[in-house]
């Protein structure tokens, strides 16, 4: 399995995640965890909530679509894993985040940022099973 690394659209990725995070702390005072937000939006507590939560996510997913107006291209996604793997790999996150408080892009960007020790302890805990899954996926699986 190759993996393709990006350098120069993964620091343009990163700077405008980092942005996008700083001006939504900035103008709203909140933390931009994508699954707090998508946990706001399907059980919002006021329409003001609701709202800004919406527009963040639609940002998210209409990434693709401004890529194609840009460039007359659609961005190629290719995923090495199967379905049952791929729905494993999401229940498994899904726990993760309910019993991490909190998902990469809360701690790992937020709160590191703003020297969270618990934040810290989340992604040093985040890394090393990444890493050790990568490293049984494809070296102990067959992979």
């Amino acid at each position: 399995m190759e993996t393709v690394f990006t350098p120069w659209q993964s620091l343009g990725g990163g700077a405008l995640i980092g942005i996008a995070s700083v001006l939504l702390m900035l103008v709203l005072g909140r933390i931009m965890g994508a699954t707090g937000i998508l946990a706001g939006v399907l059980s919002p507590v006021s329409l003001g909530d609701w709202s800004w939560r919406v527009a963040v996510l639609a940002g998210m997913i209409s990434g693709p679509a401004a890529l194609w107006l840009l460039s007359g291209e659609m961005p190629v996604v290719q995923v090495p894993s199967s379905w049952p793997m791929l729905v494993l790999g999401g229940v498994l996150v899904g726990v993760g985040v309910t019993f991490g408080s909190g998902c990469t892009s809360g701690h790992g960007v937020c709160g590191m940022a703003r020297l969270s020790r618990r934040s810290f302890a989340a992604t040093g805990t985040f890394m090393v099973a990444t890493a050790l899954t990568v490293y049984l996926v494809r070296h102990g699986f067959g992979g």
